[in-house]
């Protein structure tokens, strides 16, 4: 199958710019890139006139299954909103997990998301197969799905957050892990799923856990992920426990490595820093939670002078209720020059972000994460025609600084997720309603 998208703006990310150029789509993989007509043999020829070509956006972070607690505890600091909702998701079923997580990934594709990292660690005693439910809504909405199987072993009667009915014991998660890699890791390069090992937090998890989960994750071949540094409350219960920061205790127990990425990473010290540039270690950048959550601004600007890979993460939809992650772009380049001055994010650097820095952290970016010959045929078709976009001269600025622009095509190994705005894999409305249904379930008591 090959089809051309023509008479666009292309924004490649890796190298040149078109103003008016064309991509050609082979099966899965781009065939060609370039200024100009295509005038070679197509079964399909895409109108993109006005539209923009970025890569397909990279999500390195999220919990799917909060998408059914949305604007719950909505005026609460982390720790707070953390044990306010802890009881509400010891009642996830796995047809709640699935309903959420549909919904959540039908949201990120119609925001211009080919790949979502999920981190889900709240596996209930009652729960049924949590991961399965979740490797269906992939199948479901066809994005391309790094599940981090996340895990708790610390619970309130150990000085943890989540009550003692929600967490695993260490054995229990380690097995959990290893079965979900055996039965689902795809290392091929045009995977549509893998698996990663994420304990979820250093106040969540034992110190056994966090080495062991390391040492698995190793052994197989597999990328590690947690939660560091994301709030002065965190920074203050780790001094207090082991005498480290976040970032030195994740050190000693080997987690600042170019096979992890670690979400939110906004307390950093200057050394810790240049630790993460040191080791390629990654970070999952997430400036609508942490605003949402009043948790900071992440040194993103100093991340990336240091040469640490910087990637965008939605969030859960708990402390991001909007779910999309075109406009992390937006708040990325706001947050940075709240920081940093007006020159502490470039609206080409906020884009780098969301594609390639995203394929950094997920180990990908050899297949995607840029518009280039060879790579996977995930790509973003953004329209930019009308009035939210009139008189805009360059289209990057038009993505990043105007309103999320709607999706002429969205293509994810050369198959069309969405199209005039339009999710084509699934419908809609039954997605809805059985998140509704589901979200209903979560907020009865008992």
């Amino acid at each position: 199958m090959r089809t051309v998208v023509e008479n666009a703006a292309i924004a490649t990310v890796s190298g040149p710019e078109y103003r008016n150029g064309h991509v050609v789509l082979e099966d899965d993989r781009i065939a060609a890139v370039g200024d100009g007509a295509f005038t070679g043999e197509v079964d399909e020829r895409v109108d993109a006139t006005g539209c923009l070509v970025t890569p397909g956006l990279v999500n390195t972070h999220h919990h799917l299954y909060q998408w059914a607690t949305r604007g719950l505890a909505a005026d609460h600091t982390l720790f707070e909103w953390l044990v306010a909702l802890y009881p509400v998701w010891a009642k996830l079923t796995e047809e709640i997990t699935h309903a959420a997580g549909a919904a959540g990934m039908a949201r990120l594709a119609l925001s211009g998301c080919t790949t979502v990292a999920d981190h889900h660690y709240v596996f209930p005693r009652d729960g049924g197969d949590q991961v399965a439910a979740l490797v269906a809504a992939r199948e479901r909405i066809g994005l391309r799905l790094h599940l981090v199987r996340g895990s708790m072993d610390r619970g309130e009667s150990d000085g943890g957050l989540p009550p003692d009915s929600l967490v695993e014991t260490a054995e229990d998660a380690l097995l959990g892990t290893e079965a979900a890699i055996d039965r689902y890791h795809d290392a091929s390069p045009d995977a549509h799923l893998r698996i990663a090992a994420g304990p979820c937090s250093p106040f969540t998890v034992t110190e056994r856990l966090m080495a062991e989960s390391a040492e698995l994750a190793r052994r197989k071949g597999v990328r590690l992920h947690t939660h560091l540094a994301e709030t002065q409350d965190e920074e203050k219960q780790c001094l207090a426990e082991t005498g480290l920061t976040p970032a030195e205790y994740a050190d000693k127990l080997g987690w600042l490595a170019s096979d992890v990425w670690l979400a939110h990473t906004v307390h950093l010290a200057p050394e810790a820093i240049r630790r993460f540039g040191a080791t390629a270690t990654g970070s999952a950048h997430c400036p609508t939670s942490n605003g949402r959550l009043g948790s900071g601004i992440a040194p993103v600007r100093d991340l990336l002078d240091a040469g640490a890979p910087v990637g965008l993460g939605v969030d859960g939809a708990a402390s991001s209720e909007s779910g999309g992650l075109a406009e992390e772009l937006h708040q990325a380049l706001l947050q940075a020059r709240q920081r940093g001055g007006p020159t502490g994010l470039t609206t080409r650097e906020a884009l780098w972000l969301g594609t390639m820095g995203g394929a950094r952290c997920l180990g990908r970016e050899q297949d995607m994460g840029s518009v280039e010959v060879g790579k996977l045929a995930d790509l973003a078709v953004w329209d930019l025609n009308g009035l939210n976009y009139a008189g805009i001269d360059d289209p990057v600025a038009a993505l990043v600084l105007a309103a999320p622009p709607p999706l002429r095509r969205l293509f994810v190994g050369g198959k069309t997720v969405v199209e005039t705005g339009q999710l084509r894999t699934a419908d809609e409305s039954a997605i809805a309603s059985e998140l509704a249904k589901a979200s209903a379930r979560l907020r009865e008591d008992g």
